[in-house]
């Protein structure tokens, strides 16, 4: 349970990223987000699946208190609970790294999203 959650706070943060510039970069990701990430190391679920929501440049998910950004060229940042994620938006699709901990014990891998 920690681990998903873990997981839906990290895709939560790359989707939020996907809006740096409210009204220039946020506005053109605005939308409903599908965010997979794949733990490469650690005791993290192997895959995780989240939708995250985009709205004026500004992420969102149930239950996930998300923060971050994206650049005018995409530069996702973002971060929830001690997890991090980092990464390129390009149209309709993104991916990049993420790292967390789960009980304790460092996590890693990669994050893929696309937009519904």
């Amino acid at each position: 349970m920690r681990q998903a959650r873990i997981h839906a706070v990290l895709f939560s943060c790359v989707l939020t990223a996907a809006l740096v510039s409210p009204a220039l970069a946020g506005k053109a990701y605005d939308g409903l987000w599908n965010v997979k990430i794949v733990t490469k190391s650690g005791n993290c679920d192997p895959v995780a699946q989240y939708p995250l929501t985009v709205t004026d440049g500004k992420v969102s998910a149930a239950g996930a208190d998300v923060t971050g950004s994206v650049g005018s060229q995409g530069y996702v940042k973002v971060s929830i609970r001690g997890a991090y994620a980092n990464g390129q938006l390009s149209g309709n699709v993104g991916s990049g790294k993420w790292n967390g901990a789960s009980g304790g014990i460092p996590c890693s891998g990669r994050w893929e999203a696309s937009r519904q």
